[in-house]
């Protein structure tokens, strides 16, 4: 791979390296908040409910923009719950909202639904309300000693304890579900079976000239938006960390 197609697609190397590290800090923060309140209640029953309340905000989005996307697509909609429950694979499903089979298209479009609605509120939040793309810069930049600065004025925000709240459930709960991606590798084939018809036609030049640059500034500003939401979750993974430790040395308790 020579160095112009690694600087067509470096927005999607970003795209990668952000989503990898948003699903590995959201994981261990939600497993910190869970062993929390565990540790807190000593009952598993009401550890799940403070859970989902504290998610509400992000569950109630994510459940709507499914809702209003099959609606949008005229695909016809069933039951829809904000009640957390078990699943059998012990894992807990937070809500959920039924819909009928609309097809390949629609179907991912539906599943992706919470990312744009999600994602948007998120840009808003932290670029309007928080200014949290300056932090993302200098952090990227490595500009550590002002990246330190600018992080101990933020909470001066106006409001920013709110800010701040919606932003993290809200992200926290946008990324789609393994039942909301189950369209997207039938719509990922079709789309590299076209993408490898324009090659093998000759047309790798042009996708490289016409197609890559805005694809690839897409991708920067999608890898930027996930770096944002892993920068949130990373402000509060220590705090819930330490919490943890403490209660389960107060308690001389631990869920592992």
């Amino acid at each position: 791979m020579n160095l112009d197609i690694l600087t067509a697609l470096d927005g999607f190397f970003w795209f990668l390296a952000t989503l990898a590290l948003l699903v590995i800090l959201q994981r261990f923060l939600h497993r910190e908040i869970q062993v929390f309140f565990l540790l807190l209640t000593r009952r598993p029953g009401l550890t799940q409910a403070l859970f989902a309340l504290l998610f509400l905000p992000g569950v109630f989005l994510h459940e709507a923009s499914h809702f209003l996307a099959a609606k949008l697509l005229g695909v016809r909609t069933g039951r829809v719950s904000l009640i957390p429950r078990p699943l059998p694979d012990g894992k807990l499903q937070l809500g959920f909202v039924e819909t009928a089979r609309g097809g390949l298209l629609k179907d991912a479009l539906i599943g992706a639904a919470p990312l744009f609605t999600g994602g948007l509120l998120v840009a808003f939040i932290a670029v309007d309300r928080l200014d949290l793309q300056f932090l993302w810069e200098l952090f990227r930049n490595g500009q550590f000693d002002l990246f330190q600065q600018a992080l101990v004025l933020l909470p001066s925000v106006r409001d920013f304890w709110l800010w701040f709240y919606l932003a993290f459930t809200v992200s926290s709960m946008m990324l789609p579900s393994a039942s909301d991606r189950s369209a997207w590798p039938g719509v990922g084939m079709a789309v590299g079976v076209l993408l490898g018809v324009t090659l093998l036609a000759g047309g790798g030049t042009w996708l490289l000239e016409r197609l890559a640059p805005p694809v690839n500034a897409f991708m920067q500003g999608v890898a930027m938006l996930f770096g944002l939401c892993a920068m949130i979750h990373a402000l509060l993974v220590l705090p819930f960390f330490l919490l943890h430790r403490l209660l389960a040395a107060v308690t001389r308790m631990d869920a592992g």
